[in-house]
C-alpha cells in the first residue's frame, strides 16, 4: 500500500479530522515545489512514526502524488490548484450573460477543467500497466465535456431561443435553475469520466495493506462518493450567492445602487467555493471501507476480514 494510503488509513477517521487535514493540504505554496522535490518527499516517507515527524514531506506527498500510480499529479490538477484555477471559471460560468456565446465559452472552460481534474485524481489501480489514455476514454471525456457545456448554458439558451421577457421567469432560469444544474452536471462528470472504475473495478486492501484483488463493488462506492462530494461543492457554490442576492436586493443600499449586486454575487461565489473545497473533500474518507459481504464472491473467498479498504480518489 502506498505511503499516502497508509497515512489515510491511520488518520482522518472523522469528518472534523479530515477537514483539518485538507485545510493544511490545500496550501497553494506547495505548487511552487518541483516534481523532483515532490518525488523525493514521497520516497522519504518510511515508517508511520517517521511520517508523522516529517510533516513537510508528508504534506507535499499527500497534496501532489497520486496514491495509486505514485506519479506526481499534473500541476493544474493538484488539489491545491483547484481554488486558484477553478474559482474564476466558476464565477464566470455563474454570470448572467447577455447572450449564448459567452455562456457556452465559460461553461466549456469550466467543464474541460472539471473533466481533467476528475481524470487526474481518479482511482487508477486497475490500469497501472496501461498509463496511456485509451481511445474509448478520450471519446468519453470529449462527449462529457460537450454535453455538460451545452447543458450548463441551457438557461441562457432558453431565454434567447424562446424569447423569454418575463422578469420572474428570467430570474428563475438565471438564479434557481443553475443551482440544480451545477450539482447535477458535477455529479454526471465524475460518474462518466470515472466510468472505467465501474466497469473494471478498483483495488481493495486488507487491514495489513495487502492487495486482495479488484472489486467492481468498491469501484461503484468510490465513484458514487466522489460524485456526491463534487455535486455538493458546485451545488452549494451556486446556491449561496443566489440566496444572498435574493436576501439583500430588497434592502435600502442595494435598491439605491443596483451595481452592488454583482460584486456581492462574485465575491460570495469565490468565498463559498474556497470554503467548500476542503468540506467536500472531507465528506467521505480518502481511504474508504467496504464490508466483506458487499464484495464479489471470489474476493470473499480469499479473505476472512469483516471489511476491506479502497482508495476513493477525488
Amino acid at each position: 500500500m502506498d505511503p499516502n494510503l497508509v497515512y489515510w488509513k491511520n488518520e482522518g477517521q472523522t469528518f472534523i479530522s479530515r477537514l483539518q487535514i485538507w485545510v493544511n493540504l490545500l496550501n497553494p505554496t506547495t505548487l511552487l515545489c518541483s516534481d523532483t522535490e515532490i518525488q523525493k518527499a514521497h520516497k522519504s516517507l518510511g515508517h508511520y512514526e517517521k511520517r508523522k515527524e516529517n510533516v513537510n514531506a508528508l504534506t507535499l506527498s499527500l497534496s501532489s502524488v497520486h496514491a495509486d500510480s505514485g506519479n506526481v499529479v499534473p500541476l493544474v490538477f493538484r488539489p491545491p490548484a483547484l481554488l486558484p484555477v477553478a474559482a474564476p471559471l466558476v464565477v464566470a460560468s455563474l454570470l448572467q450573460h447577455s447572450s449564448v456565446k459567452p455562456a457556452l465559452f465559460w461553461q466549456f472552460l469550466l467543464q474541460v477543467y472539471n473533466a481533467g481534474f476528475n481524470y487526474a485524481n481518479r482511482n487508477c489501480s486497475s490500469d497501472r500497466q496501461n498509463e496511456k489514455m485509451s481511445l474509448k476514454q478520450l471519446v468519453l471525456i470529449t462527449g462529457t465535456v460537450s454535453f455538460t457545456t451545452c447543458s450548463g448554458a441551457l438557461p441562457q439558451i432558453f431565454i434567447k431561443q424562446l424569447g423569454v421577457r418575463s422578469a420572474a421567469v428570467q430570474s428563475f432560469l438565471r438564479s434557481i435553475v443553475p443551482i440544480h444544474l451545477s450539482a447535477a452536471l458535477a455529479f454526471f462528470s465524475v460518474l462518466t469520466i470515472r466510468s472505467e472504475e465501474l466497469e473494471t473495478g478498483i483495488q481493495v486492501f486488507d487491514s495489513n495493506g495487502n492487495s486482495v484483488g479488484i472489486s467492481k463493488a468498491a469501484g461503484h462506492k468510490a465513484v458514487k462518493e466522489s460524485a456526491l462530494s463534487r455535486a455538493a461543492l458546485l451545488g452549494v457554490t451556486a446556491a449561496v450567492p443566489s440566496m444572498l442576492v435574493l436576501l439583500f436586493q430588497g434592502t435600502r443600499p442595494f435598491k439605491r445602487n443596483s451595481l452592488l449586486i454583482a460584486p456581492l454575487r462574485h465575491t460570495s461565489a469565490v468565498v463559498v467555493f474556497g470554503l467548500m473545497i476542503p468540506v467536500s473533500f472531507s465528506l467521505f474518507p480518502q481511504l474508504g471501507t467496504i464490508n466483506r459481504e458487499a464484495l464479489e464472491e471470489k474476493l470473499q473467498a480469499v479473505t476472512s476480514e469483516g471489511h476491506l479498504f479502497y482508495h476513493r480518489g477525488l
